[in-house]
């Protein structure tokens, strides 16, 4: 089944005191390239989620953004350093006192607070630490799900478009292969009045002239190029139908499908084979973009 690098999903994971929303969009690009948007305290996390996202997403522009949010009691996170602060405010006083100056406690309590080193970080819980962890994991799990089952969906979508451009280049080729039954005896019948045209009334030599026109019908002959667009017609669909479809390989496809419609176009010679021609390329540029967005 066909897989889109274009998908959506998030996932919302809640416990007693704490919401994790988990978000992934994915889009087109030659190789995988992932971004991630986490909180600081998971930025240590950052390699086993890209190893997860490789994994399960293979291909595309890849952006994860995680939305952690407490819900029960919440803890700073920040400890004030109080013997510190004690010791700023003092030497602060003492500082006002040898200047006569008097400083409200308020005032006194401000400047300590704003001096170096005022402020320590907590330690973290390693067990509290390790439970939102498990939650994080949970939310990008669902996420990665629903954005996979979100590529899916559209792969599929896809897939019927891939029938239908296909099978406007076969309803072409068939026209291709009528009006080539009418197109040689046409050539024919044009170089017969051209040669009458120019010699007027002379005699001229049919043998030669038959010689010239099987050159020309050589010349002209499309056969083993409409046999091979049928086969990689043949070919694309088969390898849409199998688990090994990728959207490189079918551009691939694609690619030897518009060297034989090309051939065609040049060696027909012939105003009604021209116009399919166009037609058939018209179908396989819809084919070759939609190959850019397949995993």
């Amino acid at each position: 089944m066909l897989k889109s690098m274009t998908g959506f999903g998030n996932a919302t994971v809640e416990s007693n005191n704490l919401t994790v929303t988990a978000e992934v969009k994915t889009l087109n690009s030659k190789f995988l390239d992932i971004f991630c948007r986490l909180p600081r305290q998971f930025s240590d996390k950052e390699i086993e989620i890209r190893n997860q996202l490789t994994q399960q997403l293979e291909r595309g522009k890849v952006e994860l953004s995680i939305n952690y949010t407490r819900t029960g009691e919440v803890r700073s996170g920040m400890v004030i350093n109080r013997t510190l602060v004690g010791a700023y405010a003092q030497d602060i006083r003492e500082t006002a006192n040898s200047m006569l100056m008097s400083v409200p406690d308020a005032d006194v309590l401000k400047l300590a607070l704003s001096q170096p080193n005022a402020y320590t970080a907590e330690l973290p819980d390693p067990e509290a630490g390790a439970s939102d962890w498990l939650l994080v994991q949970q939310a990008i799990s669902q996420a990665i799900q629903k954005c996979d089952a979100f590529r899916r969906q559209e792969g599929a979508s896809l897939e019927g478009k891939f029938n239908e451009y296909i099978g406007s280049i076969t309803a072409r080729l068939a026209e291709v292969e009528e009006q080539d039954g009418r197109r040689i005896p046409a050539v024919r019948e044009r170089m017969r009045a051209s040669v009458v045209e120019l010699l007027g009334n002379e005699e001229f030599d049919r043998n030669r002239f038959e010689q010239e026109l099987v050159y020309y019908v050589e010349k002209f002959d499309i056969s083993e190029e409409k046999v091979r667009l049928k086969n990689h017609l043949q070919y694309f669909m088969e390898v849409l139908n199998t688990e090994e479809a990728n959207g490189k390989k079918l551009n691939f496809i694609a690619q030897e499908i518009g060297r034989e419609i090309n051939t065609i176009g040049s060696k027909a010679n012939d105003s009604a084979i021209q116009r399919l021609v166009v037609q058939m390329k018209d179908e396989l540029e819809k084919i070759k973009e939609q190959t850019m967005n397949i995993i």
